[in-house]
């Protein structure tokens, strides 16, 4: 009897692994029969080839898949090409499916994915114009932080798998010299500055031995905390971690040292992608890329002339009635930067100091926040310093969204390299860009949202993440938390100023040809900011074309379809379901927002007229 029951469930498991077989080969390799399939395709057939992106999701673990963490992404020229390839495939088969069969949802996700899909294939003549090794990103940074912040090691398996990343490292680096030699090939160099950063930043990382080096110390810390693991088993990974380092992860970094000290000389100083091969049209596509508008380059610039003299009047009127009158607004914001009252102590102390303010100010913001935003994350939040091996290049703050399964929460980084570049009065604003209600928000509710297909949590329109981040320091103005505090008040308008000025700089350094040492200057004059700190701001905008422009752009977007929903909704219009509808879509293009607001304006009149 045992035996027939045994035979019946070992015939069922066939039939059961012959199905999900069948599925599994239909979803990744064929269209789909279910759109919403086609939907989860389009992220996993990706995500399957990505084992850094399925790490940072987190979600394959909580189905005990885990031989992904491994492995190290692929980063070969023709890597690149098939992705190109895929999002062709893609887009033709998204048109297969009855757009008048589809749901509104679905509607709205095609749409979006449309949007994305025919952008990205509009973009593929421009696919090698970047430079993918700078001072802001690129492997030489981004993978030793990836090691540390994102594998885990929750067991002997986990360190098994650091180590066996870490044995993929000169794959992968050798992946990425050999693209920067196929960018050489057609004339798509970065200026002699980047070149020189990055030099002086992996000169600095292979210095120390390797048992100092981050990438053991972090390693070590972790398979120390694991405490059903022998002593002696915790020693030799350690052992095999060091040796991993000095024969393979230093080699790698030495011969990308090689690599980029030969192509110095052949560098030049021209800042701006205008130099590269259709420089013009590259940034162009950048623009329509990273703000999700039409807006030619020659308009962005513009807007922003006009967004800078207007924020100078309003700096102007604060500085006039706290006494500061005379000068700019941009030398008096330079001189209340160094007033010792503005300032913490530039030590472990004053820094220590400033991550538990940034956390009180956070604990007040998710309180305030309730007011004027339905929608709340459950996803916690935490703040950490930028780990300083790469705080020097780094910028002054960045969010690291929480990992979708749970195991990690959001994260604020702050930069605290030097106290000097983080005078008090800025601080409100950038708690609540990055953190609450701006980032965390935004991102966790994406991800936490039910129904959305995997893809619509991950898309990276910068006009609506940034814009909203942007948008949420001007709402706290509403929530009160700028209330009798003139210079905070302060410290939120020169960041805004820093926006502004960035859709001048930008177009400046790629469209009107300004020198790096003019755009510095210009920012320098019009924000107050550190020299320092606009020195890395200017640098980013160089490597990152057009991405700085999406901030102000998106804000911008989202205060008019506000004004627009105020006046035809009149009292009747609820501000907290209005950021409600802006949030729980996920990110969308500006241009998909401003229907899916219009869209909500109608119903809401609607209502109102029929009761």
């Amino acid at each position: 009897m045992l035996r027939k029951i045994l035979q019946i469930a070992g015939g069922l498991a066939v039939v059961v692994f012959v199905g999900l077989a069948v599925f599994a080969i239909n979803l990744v390799w064929f269209r789909p029969w279910s759109l919403r399939l086609f939907y989860e395709k389009v992220f996993v057939s990706y995500a399957l080839e990505n084992p850094e992106l399925l790490s940072s999701v987190g979600t394959a673990e909580k189905f005990g898949y885990r031989a992904h963490n491994a492995h190290l992404n692929d980063a070969s020229v023709d890597r690149v090409l098939k992705d190109l390839e895929r999002a062709r495939r893609n887009l033709a088969d998204l048109a297969r499916y009855d757009l008048g069969r589809q749901s509104p949802a679905e509607r709205l996700s095609t749409r979006i994915l449309t949007w994305y899909l025919e952008n990205l294939i509009e973009g593929g003549r421009f696919a090698f114009h970047n430079y993918p090794v700078n001072q802001l990103f690129g492997i030489q940074s981004g993978q030793p932080d990836f090691m540390i912040n994102i594998h885990r090691i929750p067991d002997r398996k986990g360190a098994e798998h650091y180590l066996a990343r870490l044995g993929e490292w000169g794959r992968k680096f050798d992946q990425v010299i050999a693209g920067l030699r196929y960018r050489e090939e057609r004339r798509i160099t970065p200026p002699r500055f980047v070149v020189q950063r990055v030099l002086t930043e992996m000169r600095r990382f292979v210095a120390k031995p390797p048992r100092e080096n981050v990438l053991f110390t972090t390693f070590a810390k972790k398979v120390d905390e694991l405490t059903n693991l022998p002593d002696a088993d915790k020693a030799a990974l350690k052992s095999r971690a060091e040796a991993a380092i000095t024969s393979g992860v230093y080699p790698a970094y030495r011969r990308l040292i090689d690599t980029l000290a030969a192509l110095e000389p052949k560098t030049s100083t021209d800042d701006g992608v205008w130099k590269l091969p259709e420089g013009d049209a590259f940034y162009a596509h950048q623009l329509r890329t990273f703000t999700t508008t039409k807006m030619t380059p020659q308009e962005v610039h513009e807007l922003g002339l006009r967004e800078v003299a207007r924020i100078a009047a309003e700096m102007r009127a604060i500085l006039d009635a706290q006494g500061h009158t005379g000068g700019t607004p941009g030398e008096w914001l330079q001189r209340l930067a160094r007033e010792p009252r503005f300032l913490h102590a530039n030590d472990d102390a004053g820094r220590q100091a400033a991550l538990a303010e940034y956390t009180r100010l956070i604990e007040e913001a998710l309180v305030r926040s309730r007011d004027v935003i339905g929608l709340a994350p459950k996803a916690k939040i935490e703040i950490r310093r930028i780990p300083e091996f790469k705080e020097a290049t780094a910028p002054g703050a960045y969010y690291q969204r929480p990992a979708l399964d749970g195991s990690r929460p959001g994260v604020f980084y702050a930069n605290l390299r030097d106290m000097g570049e983080v005078p008090k009065f800025n601080m409100k604003t950038l708690a609540y860009h990055e953190g609450v209600p701006g980032h965390h928000f935004q991102l966790a509710i994406a991800q936490e949202t039910k129904g959305l297909p995997t893809f619509r949590s991950l898309l990276p329109f910068t006009a609506y993440i940034e814009g909203w981040a942007l948008y949420t320091e001007w709402l706290a103005v509403e929530m009160g938390l700028y209330q009798d505090d003139p210079y905070s008040s302060l410290g939120r308008l020169q960041d805004e100023m820093m926006r502004a000025v960035r859709l001048v700089v930008d177009t400046g350094l790629h469209f009107k040809r300004w020198p790096r040492e003019q755009a510095i200057r210009y920012m320098v004059e019009h924000t107050g900011m550190a020299e320092a700190s606009v020195v890395s701001e200017v640098e980013r905008y160089i490597v990152n074309p057009g991405q700085a422009c999406a901030y102000k752009i998106g804000m911008l977007k989202i205060q008019e379809l506000r004004r627009r929903a105020e006046k035809a909704l009149g009292p009747r219009f609820d501000r907290r379901e209005f950021h409600d509808v802006v949030l729980k879509n996920g990110a969308v293009p500006l241009e998909i927002l401003e229907t899916l607001i219009d869209e909500w304006i109608a119903v809401r009149a609607g209502v109102a007229s029929s009761t």
